[in-house]
């Protein structure tokens, strides 16, 4: 299934070396008018080849708008858009269809459709598909932020190197403002150049690194969700596993919560200003899958990068045989960084359904 949402639903379709990509939308309301300039501005986030710590393929991801907006708002019809992949380099992906490529998905597509997968790129699978993902998570993010509330995510880790942690009880607007703009989106930037630095050395060892990445939602009302199979985190962990590469997806505290006593791990509550609040957030600003009016924090693990210029052992689906392979062409050496705004995305396209579902 390529579709995320009930009452907003998105539909992502293309392959890595295809001739485009796209995604349509459905279930915007109608006389939305996107500011395109700041969807540009939040796409281009993602965009690739624009700095040392992502790969150097160039795609300009500019979307095509083919139907669902006249005169620059929504009318009631699904938004369609396509973005043209203009940088492939398919001669690279020549070789691999009988050598899967370790934590690829070339050997389950194989067994799946067997010799009729598209592998240039990794196809379907591969995090391409995730600027249509920021198309229409961009149109989310403003439908939110005319709601009042703020999406945004910052890197929490990588390779062991840790940013500084707000108090998920008091998560300042102005903070999250600020990390939008960082084109290396840290809350403290000796720990972002730390990270940068980890980056290269996997880099120049002809190796990757993977990373966490927390998204904060602030302003999100109480009492959105549901208990048990539909509650807010079953329906952002399973959206959130849907980017390529992410391996874990937990809330507020998370593992950590298993090492703590009830007594930190509770958060009392209090009055503030007429309204109930949490002395702390452990809980991620959600108990029993139903939202509690604190920030909303969603921690996202990010596996490394699984194209490493590395010599690695694989087997040869011909011949049955123990091989080895060197993958070449163009990676990232951390995805993480390029994913954030793609965690934003998938979290405010999540968000918005739900508040659409009432």
């Amino acid at each position: 299934m390529n579709t995320l949402g009930n009452k907003l639903r998105v539909t992502v379709f293309g392959q890595s070396h295809a001739p485009a990509i796209g995604c349509v939308v459905e279930g915007l309301p109608a006389g939305f008018a996107p500011d395109m300039e700041k969807l540009a501005a939040f796409m281009a986030r993602r965009a690739p080849g624009q700095n040392a710590w992502s790969t150097n393929r160039k795609e300009s991801d500019i979307p095509e708008v083919l139907s669902g907006l006249v005169e620059g708002r929504t009318c009631g019809a699904p938004v369609a858009a396509v973005i043209r992949n203009n940088d492939q380099h398919s001669k690279d992906y020549s070789g691999l269809r009988r050598t899967p490529r370790p934590s690829h998905a070339d050997y389950t597509a194989f067994m799946t459709w067997g010799d009729d997968y598209d592998i240039r790129g990794g196809g379907q699978f591969s995090g391409r598909l995730t600027a249509p993902l920021c198309f229409a998570g961009g149109l989310a993010l403003q439908l939110l932020e005319a709601r009042g509330v703020t999406v945004a995510a910052h890197i929490d880790q990588i390779a062991g190197v840790s940013d500084t942690a707000p108090d998920f009880a008091a998560v300042d607007r102005a903070d999250l403002t600020a990390l939008l703009k960082k084109p290396f989106p840290v809350f403290e930037d000796g720990a972002g150049m730390a990270m940068r630095q980890a980056i290269e050395a996997a880099r120049m060892d002809a190796d990757s690194v993977g990373g966490v990445i927390r998204c904060f939602a602030l302003g999100f009302p109480a009492g959105v969700g549901e208990p048990m199979f539909a509650g807010v985190e079953n329906r952002l962990a399973g959206a959130l596993f849907g980017i390529p590469a992410v391996r874990g997806v937990s809330f507020g505290a998370g593992f950590a919560a298993a090492g703590m006593r009830g007594s930190a791990h509770n958060d009392p509550f209090h009055m503030d200003a007429g309204r109930v609040a949490a002395r702390t957030n452990h809980a991620g600003g959600v108990l029993g899958g139903i939202t509690t009016g604190m920030p909303l924090v969603v921690n996202v693990g990010v596996k490394p990068t699984a194209s490493i210029s590395r010599e690695q052992d694989t087997v040869d689906l011909e011949t049955g045989e123990d091989a080895k392979l060197v993958i070449h062409g163009r990676h990232d050496p951390c995805i993480v960084p390029r994913a954030v705004p793609v965690v934003e995305a998938v979290t405010a396209l999540t968000l918005f359904d739900m508040l659409l579902e009432g």
